[in-house]
């Protein structure tokens, strides 16, 4: 029994890793870290804080979600990414929340296969949710006081929001961020991997060629930080899942979410949360 629970496990990671490592979580860890390093910290205090008004940074925040296509998986490091940049409690759990809920390949879907009403009420109920969410988050950690990674910058820097050098890299890993799922909606994963690959190509020369090493340095240090925080977690979390599903009997399954009713609705959102 337990070998096949271990067995179970390690299925459900290698499936994991083989599909979400390259187009997914590389591309947002590297954003992650290019987010903490590259985006002046002054400029997310003054957009997305916590001392900013709610009204105006849950909207922010919000609205740019319904533009990045991200899985909930893919969304954890670009979110951790703006926290540590900075941004509040309450905008990175609307970046989390309304990214893999509402965005704009999601509606596309939603639209297509369950009409243009689904989609609208898909987005109206993430929006509600989102500054339920954001709000609920802000209160809870409402006391706590937090550090930020001090900043490196280049002595050549742009005093805005952030060097237009920096503002064209930060541009291509958005780009081989969401090219393998805009381009790519019905081939092959292979296909992701390819658009990945040069996507990532180019951004990598345009770093070599024109961002500063030091900073180079530490955006690479900052990325690494989030990779050995968050990722393993993720490794664990796909582990448990692969266990639960090996040993949870499928006539539990069809009893407790196998209907469209308020208490199938209620578990599936359950264990969506804390798997």
């Amino acid at each position: 029994m337990l070998e096949k629970l271990l067995v179970a496990g390690l299925a459900a990671v290698k499936e994991y890793v083989a599909a979400h490592v390259l187009t997914c979580l590389v591309p947002a860890f590297l954003l992650a870290g290019a987010m903490v390093t590259f985006i002046r910290r002054d400029t997310i205090l003054r957009l997305l804080g916590e001392q900013v008004h709610k009204l105006k940074s849950f909207s922010l925040a919000s609205v740019a979600s319904f533009l990045v296509a991200a899985c909930s998986c893919r969304v954890i490091p670009v979110a951790s990414g703006l926290f540590y940049g900075g941004a509040g409690v309450g905008v990175a759990f609307i970046v989390l929340w309304v990214t893999p809920a509402s965005n704009i390949l999601a509606l596309t879907y939603t639209g297509s296969i369950l009409g243009g009403e689904m989609a609208l009420a898909r987005v109206a109920a993430a929006l509600v949710m989102a500054f339920v969410v954001g709000g609920v988050m802000s209160w809870a950690f409402s006391g706590e006081r937090r550090e930020l990674p001090h900043q490196v910058h280049d002595p050549d820097t742009h005093s805005g929001m952030v060097d237009p050098r920096h503002l064209v890299l930060l541009a291509f890993l958005v780009l081989s961020l969401l090219l393998p799922n805009y381009l790519v909606q019905g081939g092959s994963y292979g296909r992701k991997v390819v658009v990945w690959a040069l996507a990532s190509g180019v951004m990598a020369l345009y770093a070599w060629r024109v961002v500063a090493r030091e900073l180079i340095r530490q955006w690479l240090a900052e990325t690494w930080w989030f990779v050995r925080i968050i990722f393993p977690l993720l490794l664990v979390g796909v582990f448990v899942v692969g266990v639960v599903g090996a040993v949870l009997p499928e006539e539990w399954v069809r009893r407790l979410v196998g209907g469209d009713g308020l208490l199938a609705s209620f578990v599936a959102t359950l264990f969506g949360a804390v798997s």
